[in-house]
């Protein structure tokens, strides 16, 4: 049960539900979301969704409560645990073969439609409406990923978008950061959260994470895509454009009356037939950051320029679609996430000549399956400063055969290590891999060991701050040494279900690793000196027995 959650039973909903001629049907599903009470005119704040979840305790045996996390400035972030019979540990679930699923939202907390979608679907779940998921599923939900960030609601934020009148929170959490930007670096306690108490602690085999885009200007209400780093598993990204996209476009238009297309913007707005193209694929973002952890991962972008009601019921059709497929698919998708495990701890024991790691991708390389976009004929007109910009007009228009360039190619790699071996007692270092659940091993015999090293020629960082960081890259050339590792080395094998994650950190000239984020900054170049120096962080190319013991959190 959460800690310190409140006691107090606020019924404030149902009166404005009264004052509003509300029908009886709709007092029958009490309780109601704030933006349900207000007619879509407001949205929840932390109290209000302590006082709904409160509520469905109240009303059901099918729910727990645990804390996810607690934000920067104090607030716990309720993690609602959903089955039949509810689960109250993951221990529960050893001989159990329901499936976990996750879903999450208002990481960003200008934007509230998921926060609301969540709600309603944890109520309808406890209150049998869509009770059959729970045969096959244990459904966990976060509605309120970003609570300091959702207490500054101010009719200010977000003045762009439709709605709600009485306002919506911030992007940032407490701290000035974008959550959605601490997929790597784990600095924010919700993200530590996160990993910890869901990703580690259920394990689920399915994310999704709820937005709100502001960008290209169409007539489908819904818009989402999956994890699209190229490290991640081939074989989960194969599914997810071939299986789960035609899947989700169809059913969410037959089935709940909701278009919906991939998330995206058009490459040239005044050409829209030209391409579609998504958000990067850094592992920052964490529906990419997920997929990476070789799990069915799902970021979902409501559009801004439809009413809020529409927007927050697309998202819920959105989650029963989902649910829709993970319920009938069970099976598969397990398979599909424990085979890509297995293939990760292969890869890493022995690694052959195939297996390399993306260090440079080509971007903007298109999937196989082409898009049709409701969209608007589109004019230039002068905007701010004399920039001109494009708007809508009133015409309506279908824009066919449009490439979705949402696959991300190789352009440059480096050989797939199995293992790294860290020279330097850097406790920042180990303490973001251990946040992650990687499996560090610290050495106790020392070993001579051929290896490769990366010797640094040139540092570049940023000319402006990014989430608190002048990010770095680094220029540099690999050699193969031989070198003695003294006892206390740390190592960290590849082999590994999150081996792709320890890659994806520990390569020098990853896109998104801890040198990106200035972790190992210090030991990249001598105060004084010219020379080159070497990355301390060396790869281990061939299986080698080593003298070890784990590295405890």
């Amino acid at each position: 049960m959460m800690k310190d959650w409140s006691s107090r039973s606020r019924y404030v909903v149902l009166y404005i539900a009264i004052a509003a001629g509300m029908s009886d049907n709709l007092f029958a599903q009490q309780p109601l979301t704030v933006a349900e009470a207000s007619g879509f005119t407001a949205t929840s704040r932390h109290s209000d969704i302590v006082d709904f979840i409160t509520e469905l305790q109240r009303q059901s045996s099918l729910i727990n409560i645990e804390i996810l996390g607690v934000s920067g400035e104090g607030r716990e972030i309720p993690l609602m645990v959903i089955g039949d019979p509810v689960p109250t540990s993951p221990a529960d679930l050893k001989y159990d073969d329901r499936a976990v699923v996750y879903f999450q939202a208002n990481i960003h907390a200008g934007e509230v439609e998921g926060k609301e979608a969540a709600q309603m679907l944890a109520r309808d779940l406890i209150q049998g409406k869509t009770a059959a998921y729970l045969n096959e599923l244990v459904i966990l939900i976060a509605p309120i990923f970003n609570p300091d960030g959702n207490e500054k609601i101010s009719t200010e934020n977000r003045r762009n978008q439709v709605g709600p009148e009485q306002g919506v929170g911030i992007r940032y959490n407490g701290q000035n950061l974008d959550l959605n930007r601490d997929g790597m670096k784990v600095e924010t306690p919700e993200v530590r959260g996160l990993i910890q108490n869901v990703l580690q602690r259920w394990d689920p085999l399915f994310f999704l994470d709820s937005h709100t885009h502001n960008g290209s200007y169409h007539q489908e209400p819904v818009t989402w895509t999956w994890g699209l780093n190229p490290n991640g598993d081939p074989r989960i990204l194969d599914h997810m454009e071939r299986v789960l996209l035609p899947y989700v476009t169809e059913r969410m238009r037959e089935v709940y009356g909701t278009l919906t297309i991939p998330h995206g913007d058009f490459v040239d707005v005044t050409e829209p037939e030209t391409g579609w193209v998504p958000l990067g694929p850094q592992p920052r973002y964490l529906s990419n950051y997920v997929g990476l952890r070789n799990r069915i991962s799902i970021l979902n972008e409501q559009y801004p320029y439809v009413d809020f009601e529409t927007r927050v019921q697309g998202a819920y059709n959105l989650f029963l679609t989902f649910l829709d497929f993970l319920h009938t698919n069970k099976d598969e998708v397990v398979a599909l996430v424990r085979q890509a495990d297995r293939r990760a701890v292969a890869r890493g024991l022995s690694p052959s000549e195939d297996d390399v790691f993306i260090v440079e991708y080509e971007e903007g390389q298109p999937i196989d399956q082409a898009l049709t976009i409701q969209g608007y004929e589109m004019e230039l007109v002068e905007g701010f400063g004399g920039r001109r910009r494009a708007r809508p007009t009133d015409v309506k228009r279908t824009y066919s055969d449009v490439p979705y360039l949402a696959r991300f190619t190789a352009k440059r790699t480096v050989s797939f290590p199995t293992g790294y071996l860290i020279t330097v007692p850097d406790e920042r270092v180990l303490e973001t891999l251990l946040a992650h659940g990687i499996a560090v091993e610290k050495l106790t015999e020392a070993a001579t060991l051929s290896v490769e090293s990366f010797r640094v020629t040139s540092v570049s960082g940023s000319s402006r701050l990014n989430q608190g960081h002048y990010t770095s890259s680094v220029v540099g050339e690999y050699t193969i040494v031989d070198k003695e590792f003294p006892v206390g080395t740390l190592f960290v094998s590849t082999a590994q279900a999150l081996g792709s994650v320890a890659a994806y950190l520990l390569e020098p000239e990853s896109d998104d690793g801890l040198v990106v984020w200035n972790f190992f900054d210090r030991y990249l170049q001598a105060q004084w000196a010219d020379a080159a120096q070497m990355y301390p962080v060396f790869r281990l190319l061939t299986p080698t027995n080593l003298v070890t013991v784990p590295v405890a959190h």
